[in-house]
């Protein structure tokens, strides 16, 4: 896919300008932070992307170098309710996880490394069975090393966090999910233009910061609270 460029790139170098300076003195609940997401995309913003298939989504996992970063947005995800432990957990509550799948060695190869793989899961209230399905998948996620941490849907808004999922690499890629309207990922929008990794390491940083640790979140969501 050729990358897409605005006409004219003057404003977008301002707003890198001030993204790096934003990131660098502000923290996350800055009102000029917010002000980043929100306005990020007004015209003439820079932008070079591409479409790439899922098998070259999925080797990005064995060759980031220290981090690798996820946002969930969604309500639902029609690829863990094809999954047998999905009808399992809707009739039990509970799922007997493998931890010895492709992606599971993986992941714990990469983590006992040394590298980071964290999420943070955004969560209605109340929780959608896909959320809680997640949610209990946060078990066996931690175990292979990765960090998972929840948000409230309503503090995501109040956070002006955008709607989109995405993995962010080494904090120099972006992997944009795009999904059809039947929630299945169709492909990913891979994005290395320096302006928009500021924008979504920005984001990172907001969503990182109010998030808590899965064990934390789901004790609060059994008690009630």
């Amino acid at each position: 896919m050729t990358p897409m460029r605005g006409d004219n790139p003057e404003p977008a170098k301002g707003r890198l300008q001030d993204a790096r300076e934003a990131v660098h003195e502000i923290g996350p609940e800055d009102e000029h932070a917010h002000q980043l997401l929100a306005d990020w995309t007004r015209e003439g913003a820079t932008r070079q992307a591409r479409i790439i298939e899922l098998d070259e989504f999925e080797g990005l996992f064995r060759t980031f170098s220290h981090s690798a970063w996820r946002l969930e947005t969604r309500r639902r995800y029609a690829s863990d309710e094809a999954a047998d432990t999905y009808r399992q957990f809707a009739e039990t509550g509970g799922v007997a996880w493998d931890e010895s799948d492709p992606y599971c060695e993986l992941i714990r190869s990469q983590t006992a490394q040394g590298k980071r793989v964290e999420r943070v899961r955004i969560v209605d209230q109340p929780p959608t069975t896909g959320q809680l399905y997640l949610l209990n998948n946060a078990r066996r996620s931690s175990g292979l090393g990765e960090d998972i941490r929840n948000l409230q849907r309503a503090d995501a808004d109040r956070l002006q966090l955008p709607p989109e999922d995405f993995w962010l690499f080494d904090s120099r890629l972006a992997a944009r999910l795009r999904f059809d309207d039947g929630d299945d990922l169709v492909d990913v929008e891979l994005i290395t233009e320096p302006a928009a990794i500021v924008r979504y390491s920005v984001i990172r940083d907001a969503a990182w910061h109010h998030a808590v640790p899965y064990e934390e979140f789901a004790a609060k969501l059994s008690s009630g609270e």
